[in-house]
């Protein structure tokens, strides 16, 4: 019995490794045969304006290096160019800029417009979007424009993510100097921490060990039934909100205490989420299993909500 359970153990990491790769292997395959799949506008009176691109570009991390960075969101499309809780993200950078005491304005009609024109007109099914307001205006660039439109080809996560799911380790050193401003400095500094082998994702931890969030997702975990994840002390995030919603309508008590490291072996189920990545079951956290490391039914409910939702939500920016 012994040698099964490993044998299914080791066959099951072998998969989610290979998952993992195949993410990479898809973004670079895209990045090198459709350059023109990375884009950037300037969104201006007159409307967007394609801003120059610099070569061998795999990210939005590498997209905006050089740049007076501010306060950004980012999403996916779905149907080519609907977008999910788009409102949301608006109205999250808002108070983003009044957190770091900007008194701009943030032109929602013109931004709207910007997502509209550049999704529609994307070559591929499906893109990362990501709209940025920056510190000060990209001059060398061209235009004076501070706000900005990065797309990028969207893949989603395998479905092996989502059969067997994801391990995630820790960033011990890795703080949000505000957690509740999504600014684009803090996703410079977490470029140290890329997925690699077989961690999919880096948690976040507090001075007293609570589990905060990923570098780029929202953590929960189930403990006696009960369904967690930090109330404070992290990033609101627009996919976070709407699975706590979903969480409740569907009964299933909510708690908005972080787990700590000390409880992580007592977890029957854990999980990330992400507009990237709706709600992503995790199966070990550092060296501890999670459950039976296999993907809960706690979560799997969740995720069918939430797919169901995004069905009925999606809507175009205009």
């Amino acid at each position: 019995m012994g040698t099964a359970v490993t044998r299914l153990t080791a066959s099951v990491t072998i998969d989610r490794q290979a998952a993992v790769r195949t993410i990479v292997k898809r973004r670079a395959a895209v990045t090198i045969e459709g350059m023109t799949t990375i884009q950037l506008f300037a969104v201006e009176v007159a409307g967007i304006r394609p801003l120059p691109i610099p070569d061998h570009i795999t990210s939005f991390d590498q997209l905006y290096n050089g740049l007076d960075l501010g306060v950004y969101s980012a999403l996916r499309t779905f149907a080519h160019n609907k977008f999910l809780y788009l409102e949301h993200h608006i109205e999250r950078t808002r108070r983003s800029m009044g957190l770091l005491g900007w008194q701009d304005e943030l032109d929602e009609t013109r931004l709207r417009q910007g997502l509209h024109t550049a999704c529609s007109q994307y070559p591929l099914p499906e893109a990362r979007v990501r709209f940025d307001f920056l510190a000060s205006a990209p001059l060398h660039l061209g235009t004076d424009s501070r706000l900005l439109i990065g797309l990028m080809p969207f893949t989603p996560p395998p479905a092996a993510l989502y059969t067997h799911g994801v391990h995630v380790g820790f960033a011990l050193d890795l703080k949000r100097a505000n957690p509740l401003a999504k600014t684009a400095d803090f996703a410079q500094k977490r470029q140290a921490y890329q997925a690699t082998g077989d961690v999919y994702e880096y948690l976040l931890l507090s001075a007293a060990g609570e589990i905060l969030e990923g570098t780029s997702t929202n953590f929960y975990g189930v403990l006696d039934g009960v369904f967690h994840t930090a109330g404070t002390g992290v990033l609101a995030g627009i996919t976070r909100k709407i699975i706590l919603d979903l969480a409740a309508e569907l009964h299933i008590p909510v708690s908005l205490e972080p787990i700590t490291v000390a409880q992580v072996p007592r977890l029957s189920e854990a999980a990330l989420s992400g507009s990237s990545r709706a709600l992503l079951p995790v199966v070990q956290i550092g060296e501890a299993v999670v459950g039976n490391g296999r993907p809960g039914p706690i979560c799997q409910q969740i995720l069918a909500a939430y797919n169901a939702f995004v069905a009925r939500e999606v809507k175009t920016a205009i």
